[in-house]
């Protein structure tokens, strides 16, 4: 008995199992053969022929990044460019223009900045071992219009008679650079000194020769001899370049 049940359990199995492998079979042959019914299917629409002939179709540019001329947007304070304007002849827009001559305007006169002055120094040196007496130079610069004045100069002024802006003044070319005029007698001095400052009043270049022509007479009393501002001899040279700075000085 158990063993016909065993039998019938087989062939039960086996039919099964055929039953599938039929059913399996039958849906593949269905898929193949159509996934849509005829009925269903879409075809794709033919276009109608049309006896207008058709353009061919210009091939598509890429288009660039670079911006058009009428995509720029200009600043409005920008100044724009009028091309009516610029399409025209230059020559026919312009005038001629005469711009007036301008006159050369006169060289100015060189004249000194009131706040700069400038020294004209004349030394009077007497030989190695030699000096000046007091009591022979007290008259030669009287003689010369010189007044002593109370700083202890002999000034010389405009006015002989000692009026008047200071011209040049006579100093001890040695310190204190003073002369006491109540003991003269006793002084003495290896050399003085003639000055000027500048600009100075009046003619400048009339007192420095005033100074000049007192330190020639000065050397010649004495025996001494004129050197220039640095204690070198006094040469014709050396004399122009002072004459050349008074005028540089004069009104």
């Amino acid at each position: 008995m158990a063993e016909e049940l065993r039998l019938v359990l087989i062939v039960i199995s086996v039919l099964v199992i055929g039953g599938l492998l039929v059913h399996g079979l039958w849906s593949v042959r269905k898929k193949d053969s159509s996934e849509v019914a005829p009925s269903e299917r879409v075809e794709p629409m033919q276009d109608t022929p049309s006896h207008t002939p058709v353009e061919p179709k210009e091939p598509v540019i890429a288009q660039r990044d670079e911006p058009q001329f009428g995509e720029l947007n200009f600043d409005a304070n920008e100044p724009q460019i009028d091309t009516s304007v610029a399409q025209t002849p230059i020559e026919d827009d312009l005038e001629v223009v005469q711009e007036p001559e301008l006159e050369p305007e006169p060289e100015s006169e060189k004249e000194a900045p009131a706040d700069v002055s400038d020294f004209v120094i004349v030394h009077i040196q007497m030989p190695e071992g030699l000096s000046m007496q007091g009591s022979k130079l007290l008259p030669a610069v009287n003689t010369l219009g010189f007044k002593y004045s109370e700083e202890g100069f002999f000034n010389r002024h405009i006015d002989p008679a000692g009026q008047g802006p200071v011209l040049f003044r006579l100093v001890n070319m040695y310190n204190p650079g003073t002369f006491d005029i109540d003991n003269m007698e006793q002084f003495s001095t290896a050399g003085v000194s003639l000055f000027m400052t500048l600009p100075c009043e009046g003619d400048g270049l009339a007192a420095f020769n005033m100074l000049h022509s007192a330190a020639k007479k000065i050397a010649d009393e004495f025996g001494a001899q004129i050197l220039d501002a640095e204690r070198e001899e006094m040469t014709v040279e050396r004399v122009r370049q002072y004459v050349e700075q008074v005028r540089a000085f004069s009104a």
